[in-house]
């Protein structure tokens, strides 16, 4: 999923990534090279790169030139084979480098929501410092430019013909002069792909930001090495390709607005066999430490389906449900009714593991559905999403007709499910959707001192 940033916040958008695929090339029956490249008319390719290489000269020296897409190949027969020796021992960066992506391979992907995270007008500063520096040069435009950053100020430049070569150029000055490029922004005027990436991955680099889109092949690479990819940044929008939470927008700070925070109490706890709400826990009690962590990022918060008096100790509204004995799904309905927002975001009373960026992210996405629900191990997490109050008709709905399942009305709204590898992103060990159901949960949970976060 494409995030853009529009000036204000991060919204969903529907754009395609730049295709890209490796091919391999033989030469009469022998490795010749690998190619990165866009996936038309590969033949075309293949037949100007032999030419390049003085492999053939005319149609005639091209016997024959096969391309099966399913392997990735391309087998060429040619006239002449000495002249297959005249291969350029040099080629782009773009070929991959087996003793780099070995060296990748070792290397440990880092966890975005350990940072270092940049404000929009970091990633602004940092892009017109580089244009500024290009103005300065007085160079032919036709150059390619790269820099390296903090947010704050340009740490390298450089430029050069070709873009990989650009940014041998940073990463060669930052070894000789002992600057230390991890977790710092690379900057580049050319289109970011997967050689590009993994020279970035390599470096250690948190942040990579170009002026246009990347290859699809770029994205997964960033995506794997724990690098935030952005493209497209012109005027004030950016689009975020990959692991959008170093970008801190507004949705970071102060409290959500337009959403309402509801947390649902435990029933009857008949498994069990007391409510769960009350359960001892950090000093104080389970909805004491949940209502403190929903405070802090909602102006409105109610606690939803109790008994008048049962929780006054809590300072918020508490609601009953309009229909009892209904379970959750009645929770998530009467959070709405009661709600003096549009929006509602529902977590349950026994989650002592919520996570506020979590929260923050799925909250961000408020427009876009009238219901946006996270993905666990176990399929959608009702009791830690998002609801919009135009779902209350399809909700009574299907209380009126008897269904209890916390996603029986999904068929009748716009749901927006936000995938397990997503969340995984903000939080690795899905710690967030664990719960307390039984007196064995509770103990275990007790002796290991609370769920681990991995």
């Amino acid at each position: 999923m494409v995030l853009r940033y529009d000036g204000r916040r991060l919204v969903p958008m529907v754009r395609p990534s730049m295709p890209e695929v490796t091919v391999d090339l033989s030469v009469n029956n022998s490795p010749f090279s690998t190619l990165i490249a866009s996936p038309h008319d590969l033949h075309y390719l293949v037949a100007g790169f032999l030419r390049m290489q003085g492999v053939i000269r005319t149609p005639a020296d091209l016997l024959s030139l096969s391309v099966s897409d399913r392997k990735g190949t391309v087998s060429v027969q040619v006239r002449d084979n000495a002249l297959v020796s005249v291969r350029s021992p040099s080629f782009s960066w773009e070929e991959p480098n087996r003793a780099l992506r070995l060296r990748l391979s070792e290397r440990v992907a880092r966890a975005p929501s350990s940072g270092p995270f940049f404000r929009p007008e970091a990633i602004f500063l940092t892009a017109g410092l580089l244009t500024r520096a290009e103005e300065a040069c007085h160079v032919n435009g036709e150059v390619h430019r790269a820099a390296a950053g903090d947010g704050k100020r340009l740490l390298l430049y450089a430029e050069d013909i070709g873009r990989h070569n650009a940014v041998d150029r940073i990463a060669g000055e930052a070894l000789l002069k002992g600057i230390d490029l991890s977790g710092k922004i690379l900057a580049t005027s050319g289109r970011v792909s997967s050689g590009l990436a993994g020279k970035a991955g390599f470096l250690g680099v948190s942040m990579i930001i170009s002026r246009v889109p990347p290859t699809d092949a770029a994205i997964r690479i960033c995506e794997d090495m724990g690098i935030t990819l952005i493209g497209c940044v012109r005027g004030e929008r950016f689009n975020v390709y990959s692991h959008s939470i170093r970008v801190v927008t507004d949705r970071f700070f102060g409290k959500i607005a337009g959403v309402t925070g509801a947390i649902l109490s435990g029933g009857q706890s008949h498994i069990m066999g007391c409510d769960k709400a009350l359960l001892p826990y950090r000093e104080g009690r389970f909805i004491e430490a949940i209502y403190r962590k929903m405070a802090d990022l909602f102006d409105e918060v109610i606690v939803v389906g109790v008994e008048s008096g049962r929780y006054d100790f809590i300072p918020c509204r508490c609601v009953p449900d309009r229909f009892h004995g209904m379970g959750s799904l009645a929770g998530i309905h009467s959070a709405l009714h009661h709600s003096n927002t549009e929006r509602v975001f529902v977590v349950a009373c026994d989650m002592p593991h919520i996570k506020g960026d979590l929260i923050r992210y799925l909250c961000a996405f408020q427009d876009e559905s009238d219901v946006v629900v996270p993905e666990g191990d176990n399929g959608p997490e009702a009791l830690c999403a998002l609801y919009s109050k135009s779902i209350l008709p399809a909700v009574e709905e299907a209380l009126y007709s008897g269904r209890r399942d916390s996603c029986s009305f999904h068929e009748k709204a716009r749901v927006m499910r936000v995938p397990k590898e997503m969340v995984e992103r903000i939080d690795p060990g899905l710690s967030a959707f664990r719960n307390i159901n039984t007196p064995e949960d509770y103990f275990r949970f007790r002796r290991d001192g609370g769920f681990p976060r991995g």
